[in-house]
């Protein structure tokens, strides 16, 4: 049995007591050579508070867990050293570091030895990002999405890292609607109750800016039904929480009066500011589609002026908002320019929201109603028809 892990153990008892159980349920297990039990101890002891300042755990791996790393699951190693990763002085040791260990993976030529060694391969990038090296990330995250589309039953860990790291490089060159889908997807293999309150505010406020200012983004439904959006609630942001409900429901009175009482709070957002018309051309869709979804599936020939009057467009520029919602395809249908009508015959399905689903619910229950009456009729009508059916 190697004595210098276990002196290592010793030493930090002694230079931590209030630790001390840890360290000798680490030690006993250790001698035991019970991996799997001291991998899920380990899992545990990395994520106290106490070791997460200075060098502690870049220690404790060279010291302790080296000895044995290889007997470890290997994806619980890589989420191991990711996290010691962090404590390097530089980013550039951080990456040396990381690659080290991917090689040792790559030695033991173990059947999905990818998935860890993909899963450490997104914390390089994430590095590289940071250092500014845009291009290395990207040539990373299109390795690592060819990696995860050649795998199966993958670990959702695995593709938490890979999203994340994608989003961020999306961030970095602030492409909107890119940041906004992989985000979202990041959160799909997140569970929220893991993340921190600051975490989960910062995610919500970019995610909320993405929807506002990303192309094509025309559902903000999905968003407004996650759990982190009540991050923004409560904070000095909740504004932005009330801008997304006006944008998803067309509403663009309510997205006038929220513009005039958080003006400083808008002002001091200079993307927004930047994009003021781009913004309004995308809340006069969302209130196109809203005007077009109230409606029933029989009475989708709108007048242009029923539209103009909600938008408040002139007839003319509802020509243009009705060929722009035409070319991204969120309807189809047809304008007639003579009679000053559109007749919509599909609307792009959305994420609805409460609100917005009692409103369907009602149409449903008018539909059913209508139906009855139809068969209680056609029963009135022809009496005998039906009896000799029946």
């Amino acid at each position: 049995m190697a004595a210098a892990p276990l002196q290592y153990l010793e030493t930090l008892r002694n230079s931590h007591p209030e630790l001390s159980v840890w360290f000798n349920d680490l030690s006993d297990l250790f001698q035991k050579k019970l991996w799997h039990q001291l991998t899920l101890k380990l899992e545990q002891f990395l994520a106290l508070s106490v070791l997460q300042a200075g060098d502690t755990l870049m220690q404790l791996y060279h010291n302790f867990i080296v000895d044995f790393e290889m007997k470890m699951n290997p994806l619980k190693l890589a989420h191991f050293v990711v996290i010691v990763s962090r404590q390097y002085a530089t980013k550039e040791a951080s990456i040396s570091y990381l690659e080290g260990v991917n090689e040792k993976l790559r030695a033991t030529r173990e059947i999905r030895i990818d998935e860890p060694i993909l899963y450490i391969k997104m914390q390089i990038a994430m590095f590289k990002l940071e250092l500014g090296l845009q291009k290395e990330c990207k040539k990373l995250l299109d390795d690592g999405k060819s990696t995860l589309d050649s795998m199966i039953d993958i670990d959702p860990s695995v593709y938490a890292t890979y999203y994340w790291i994608s989003s961020q490089y999306h961030k970095s060159r602030q492409e909107f609607a890119e940041f906004y889908t992989n985000a979202l997807l990041y959160l799909a293999y997140t569970s929220v109750e893991s993340l921190s309150d600051s975490f989960k505010l910062d995610l919500t406020f970019d995610l909320s800016l993405s929807a506002l200012l990303g192309d094509n983004i025309y559902n903000f439904g999905e968003l407004l039904a996650h759990p982190i959006i009540k991050s923004l609630l409560g904070t000095k942001v909740e504004w932005l929480y009330y801008i997304l409900e006006a944008f998803n429901s067309g509403d663009l009175v309510r997205y006038q009066e929220l513009c005039r009482v958080h003006k400083d709070a808008l002002n001091a957002q200079p993307a927004l500011l930047a994009n003021e018309r781009k913004l309004f051309e995308k809340l006069n869709i969302l209130c196109l589609m809203e005007i077009i979804f109230s409606r029933p599936a029989e009475d989708r020939t709108i007048p242009l002026v029923v539209i103009a009057e909600r938008t408040k467009l002139s007839v003319e520029d509802v020509e243009h908002l009705l060929m722009k919602s035409l070319s991204v395809h969120l309807i189809e249908g047809s304008i007639d320019q003579v009679d000053g009508i559109v007749h919509v015959s599909w609307v792009q399905p959305r994420v609805l929201g409460i609100s917005q689903v009692k409103s369907l619910c009602d149409r449903l229950d008018a539909w059913v109603n209508k139906v009855h009456e139809t068969l209680v009729s056609v029963e009135a009508e022809t009496p005998d028809l039906v009896a000799s059916e029946k």
